[in-house]
């Protein structure tokens, strides 16, 4: 197939992209370079991808209309995996309007292009945010995700409305996947992971927000991109089940889908920062603040729908992820 890969100099896109080239896909990866945070480490994602053959990148913002309808007239791709976002819980509260640009305006760029150019399937990432205010436990995709507590929550919510706003409207097939804490080699600096390696290893304190009473359920990154690519080859239809007096937020008459991606395991911010420690042989100076605004004290994943979709499970244990993670900072970073 051809497919068009938003944020690939990304996290999640890089390693996504490399998944779809070993099986033969052949892959346009875009992304606008941005400097959220150090572009060096996004070119050096992009510098494993570019002796591909079949790769070829595109710098483009997906804000920029104009680009985006030339991009997809000129084209012409099968299916498309849209992971770029302005990310971040925190930032969200510093620079709101960027999340409006980039994860607003930009997919709905995305949606226009996939419409008249007929994609066959859009896959694009949610995020476990959606569930803000929620304290039912595990999070399921069945349930109400009306109270976002942050405005990158806030974005991705919209992102899931404005897609079955299309199904609906025009057939197009859509699957949104709401991930849960993704974590592993190549990871964003801003994330804890990598925070609290760097810190630990500086000999500098790390900040522990709600006291440590934290939860996350942290999914190794390449357990995401497995759910990714299978995802991407079912194609989402309409549920023969869904009933109109009764509407379920993750399906619809339409061919809409959204899945929980996670690992089914939360694991407490304290057990997490233990294994960094383990992983590194040194121990973690601790400063201890409140939870911060926009934040929860806890995500959990009900992933049965995604299993009973595509017939995967995130697995990968967060020692075996974090061993995975210290080894790649410290070949990357020479420490």
């Amino acid at each position: 197939m051809k497919v068009l890969l938003t944020g690939a100099a990304g996290f999640i896109g890089s390693t996504a992209a490399h998944r779809l080239l070993a099986r033969g896909d052949e892959v346009v990866g875009l992304d606008d370079l941005n400097d959220y945070y150090d572009v060096r480490l996004k070119q050096d994602r992009l510098a494993r991808l570019t002796p591909h053959r079949r790769f070829r990148f595109v710098k483009l913002d997906v804000a920029d209309r104009a680009g985006m309808e030339q991009l997809f007239a000129a084209e012409r791709f099968d299916r498309v995996i849209h992971l770029a976002a302005q990310a971040g819980v925190r930032y969200s509260l510093q620079n709101p309007q960027a999340y409006v640009d980039s994860n607003v305006v930009g997919f709905m760029n995305i949606l226009e292009g996939c419409r008249h150019s007929k994609v066959q399937h859009l896959v694009y990432a949610s995020s476990s945010s959606v569930y803000g205010g929620n304290t039912k436990m595990p999070f399921s995709e069945h349930d109400s995700v009306d109270h976002p507590v942050s405005m990158y929550a806030a974005t991705k919510k919209a992102n899931e409305l404005m897609a079955h706003t299309y199904s609906h409207l025009f057939g197009l097939p859509t699957t949104g996947l709401r991930f849960f804490t993704v974590y592993g080699p190549w990871g964003r600096p801003d994330m804890a992971l990598f925070l609290f390696t760097k810190a630990i290893l500086e000999g500098r304190a790390i900040d522990v927000f709600n006291h440590g009473q934290m939860q996350r359920d942290f999914t190794y990154v390449d357990d995401i991109v497995e759910g990714v690519v299978r995802v991407l080859d079912r194609t989402a239809t309409p549920d023969p089940a869904y009933r109109a007096e009764a509407p379920d937020p993750a399906t619809s008459n339409a061919p809409f889908r959204v899945f929980n991606i996670g690992n089914n395991n939360p694991v407490s911010l304290l057990d997490f920062i233990g294994c960094i420690e383990d992983e590194l042989g040194m121990k973690a100076q601790k400063n201890l603040l409140p939870l911060q605004d926009g934040d929860v004290p806890a995500t959990y994943a009900n992933v049965d729908a995604l299993h009973d979709w595509i017939g995967f499970t995130p697995a990968t244990d967060i020692r075996t992820g974090i061993g995975q993670f210290v080894r790649w900072y410290r070949d990357y970073f020479k420490v």
